[in-house]
């Protein structure tokens, strides 16, 4: 059983539906919307407009976001311009690191993340954020100093949301230090990277509440999806051994967690939410599996607009429906159940304090 404040607490709530499932979208992407952009117009990464990524972002908004309980925006792009565009019943995710990473002054191959400039956590609750969501880089073998960075920049949020009464959705990606995330050779790396990273990050002293996680394995390299569309012609392990992994991950988490798609196509997608649920996730956190197809059509906003009403609301459906197995957030053992979910002390007399 967890005591949680009563900020945190209502934030987690309206994060997730009545049932206890966090089907969250996520449109925060900023270098690679940037990129996508850039690919879909002919034009250099430089050269795309502010005003077309925040259009865009706008749009992906107004149409998707009735199917979520939860939309991740960024303050840059995505908050000036599509607030108004989320429904007033579902919550407001705002992000808080800066885009990409640095490489730059550490170890070979190695990623520091970094704050957007000049944003707060305080300024995301006095924009309306129910909940923030940081991504942090992560190699549980980096050097000493790239660790204690990321470690440092972790604690720093859990701290401020602490403050601030907003729940912690903490996002870790693993990367390679020797070769390329998109090879059989990484996909027999990421459960041990995966798995020991979350077992670093569930200590108390960071403050996360939910974890965002990649899946644990790598369904392109699983044998028994040698006829998906999305296998990648090699394999570094069976299906079986695939659900072993998410068991173990589970039993890792002592915090509940949700999926993030990666940018996977949304038949891997699926399977990827399917797996997690069953092995207790709460469900997912998902952008560019969804809707990621829609940039292609930019400009045209208008066959944007079919492809968003037709294609990516039945992506969401989809991805909806396989999170309805999911466990919901109140029945992972960090609270045991709704009716073990108490108030803390601090938070039942806070009026005290003024």
């Amino acid at each position: 059983m967890n005591d949680i404040s009563s900020g945190k607490l209502r934030g987690i709530m309206k994060l997730a539906d009545a049932s206890g499932r966090f089907k969250m979208m996520a449109i925060d992407q900023r270098g690679s919307m940037v990129q996508a952009l850039a690919d879909a117009l002919d034009k250099e990464k430089d050269d795309v407009h502010y005003d077309d990524v925040a259009a865009l972002k706008t749009l992906i908004t107004r149409v998707l976001s009735p199917n979520a309980t939860a939309v991740l925006t960024d303050p840059i792009y995505g908050h000036p311009y599509s607030i108004t565009e989320i429904p007033r019943d579902v919550a407001l995710l705002l992000a808080y690191e800066e885009s990409g990473y640095v490489s730059e002054g550490v170890g070979e191959n190695e990623r520091l993340s970094n704050p957007i400039s000049n944003w707060s956590i305080a300024k995301a609750q006095r924009a309306g954020a129910d909940a923030i969501k940081l991504l942090a880089y992560y190699h549980p073998d980096a050097s000493s100093e790239t660790l204690k960075h990321q470690q440092a920049f972790v604690r720093h949020v859990g701290d401020e949301c602490e403050k601030q009464d907003l729940p912690f959705l903490l996002e870790l990606v693993s990367y390679a230090l020797e070769g390329t995330t998109k090879s059989v050779a990484f996909a027999k790396q990421k459960p041990d990277l995966v798995i020991r990273s979350v077992a670093e990050f569930t200590d108390p002293s960071y403050k996360v509440d939910i974890l965002k996680l990649e899946f644990p394995a790598d369904l392109k390299y699983t044998a028994d999806y040698q006829d998906a569309s999305f296998y990648a012609g090699d394999s570094a392990y069976g299906l079986a051994e695939v659900k072993e992994i998410c068991q173990k991950l589970d039993e890792t988490s002592t915090l509940p967690w949700v999926i993030l798609s990666a940018g996977v196509d949304i038949e891997e997608f699926i399977e990827n939410v399917n797996l997690a649920a069953g092995a207790g996730a709460s469900g997912f956190l998902c952008g560019r599996a969804i809707w990621k197809d829609a940039v292609q059509y930019y400009p045209d906003t208008g066959a944007v607009t079919q492809f968003l009403e037709n294609e990516a609301t039945t992506n969401f459906k989809n991805a909806n429906a396989a999170a309805e197995n999911a466990l919901p957030w109140f029945e992972h053992r960090q609270f045991g159940g709704a009716a073990n979910v108490q108030v803390s002390k601090q938070s039942a007399t806070w009026y005290q304090d003024y």
